[in-house]
């Protein structure tokens, strides 16, 4: 019997094109490797309900969320990494202090430390999901926090850096960052998935093209980083496909001999 593939394929830029849409052929090709008898599954830094939609719709229960944070195989969770709760309420202080709010994140829900803000609003809404972040300033109390969101501009979150080494602040829009466990890394987070699904790491395959998708992309084997990627993270892939909305994902996975 010959040995099963598994390809992690991001979110948002690799299956999902600008308008967050599904491209019909990429559906299509993502069905062609699970008709083949290959594991199809998502590595991204969104929440689990964030893209719950989307894992029915495609038939993926396997997937690894929060940046590597939150792991589940076959429908089964196997792996947590939450955050220091005591370093994320210091940050969460010093951050209202500069008018910088959080999101608090477990894998059912998240909720915001103040009421409303304009960068939650701006950058939450470029996600283009029905759930939204309510006010619930405890909600990481008995709760594991896999993941926060911290708002702020570019380049702001520096000082913050200095002040907080058991956190990597790693930015996904102009107004935010995810806040992750030193460390953490969607490639962390596959590397679980592997061992539980029993597949040897040069059967693994990854898709992606955001600068979270870079320790990913230089740890899998096959790695191959979208043509609408940053140059940065193009660089440590080992094959470079077209633009999501170019058919990419469907001509990296030809490039690659899986189609």
């Amino acid at each position: 019997m010959a040995k099963r593939n598994v390809i992690f394929f991001d979110i948002d830029g690799t299956l999902l094109d600008h308008e967050k849409h599904l491209p019909e052929n990429t559906k299509k090709a993502i069905k062609q490797l699970q008709d083949n008898g290959e594991i199809v599954a998502i590595a991204t830094g969104r929440a689990p309900f964030m893209y719950e939609d989307l894992r029915k719709e495609l038939d993926i229960d396997t997937f690894v969320s929060f940046n590597g944070q939150y792991v589940v195989v076959n429908g089964e969770e196997v792996y947590k990494n939450p955050l220091n709760i005591s370093a994320l309420l210091k940050l969460s202080e010093m951050g209202l202090n500069h008018n910088h709010p959080i999101v608090y994140m477990d894998h059912k829900d998240m909720k915001a430390n103040v009421p409303s803000h304009d960068y939650i609003n701006q950058s939450i809404d470029t996600l283009k999901i029905n759930n939204f972040p309510t006010h619930d300033p405890l909600y990481y109390e008995g709760r594991e926090i896999l993941q926060s969101l911290f708002f702020c501009s570019e380049g702001e979150e520096v000082a913050y850096e200095k002040h907080f080494p058991d956190f990597d602040f790693i930015r996904w829009h102009p107004l935010s960052v995810d806040i992750l466990p030193k460390g953490g890394s969607k490639a962390n987070g596959i590397q679980k998935a592997v061992e539980a699904l029993g597949v040897s790491n040069e059967n693994v395959y990854a898709f992606g093209d955001g600068l979270n998708d870079i320790e990913m992309l230089s740890t899998v084997v096959n790695s191959v980083a979208m043509g609408n990627a940053e140059d940065e993270v193009k660089r440590v892939a080992k094959f470079v496909t077209k633009s999501v909305d170019q058919n990419g994902i469907l001509h990296g996975l030809k490039m690659v001999g899986l189609l």
